[in-house]
């Protein structure tokens, strides 16, 4: 019966391992970009991180009540009004529309898009862009200068695009240079802000 037991815990402190490694690498839930943010990593005030939570929630609103189905295809983050954008559309017009409406958000300070047209990419390139930013996600993740969490990784086409704040610029240069190192990356597209350019310096 004791053996059982131990067996069984050993078990389960492997499932649990397994599970905090997974959501590690394979999500960037934590930090900045999710839905619990990381207060030790995130270099910007409680007053920023408020003022891009309701430009995202607006423009996710937004562009929901345009068209219901972009709640699923597409993809926004904000950073000290800088907006993100990524995902597929069927229509190039779609892509321009969506741009257009981040542009309205207020208080919007830029927008960077990683939207593509349906037809452009194929299932093979689709998964060889899911290992890239899968790899690129993991050497952050084990890169000790380097706040993983506070970055967001896309990968369409072998052009890989990296959103996100870096404490300094040598950190920065080091996201660039890991990205480029990624076996299949094609191209790296950084916009990446750094501590220092944050904008709005509420408490």
């Amino acid at each position: 019966m004791f053996k059982y037991q131990k067996t069984v815990k050993k078990y389960l402190l492997l499932a649990f391992i397994f599970f905090i490694l997974s959501s590690c690498v394979g999500s960037s839930s934590v930090g900045i970009f999710g839905s619990g943010v990381s207060v030790a990593y995130d270099p910007r005030t409680v007053g920023m991180q408020i003022d891009d939570s309701i430009m995202q929630k607006n423009l996710t609103a937004r562009l929901a009540l345009h068209e219901k189905k972009y709640l699923i295809y597409i993809s926004t983050k904000v950073l000290d009004g800088n907006i993100f954008l990524s995902g597929k559309v069927e229509e190039p017009e779609e892509k321009l529309k969506i741009i257009k409406l981040a542009w309205e958000t207020k208080g919007v300070r830029s927008v960077k898009s990683a939207i593509t047209i349906k037809g452009e990419t194929n299932f093979k390139n689709s998964a060889k862009d899911a290992l890239v930013t899968t790899q690129l996600r993991t050497a952050l993740i084990f890169n000790k200068d380097i706040k993983a969490t506070n970055y967001n990784i896309d990968t369409i086409n072998g052009k890989t695009y990296i959103f996100g704040i870096a404490m300094t610029q040598e950190e920065k240069k080091k996201v660039i240079e890991e990205a480029k190192e990624i076996y299949g990356v094609k191209e790296v597209v950084p916009s990446i802000i750094l501590v220092d350019e944050l904008s709005r310096k509420k408490n």
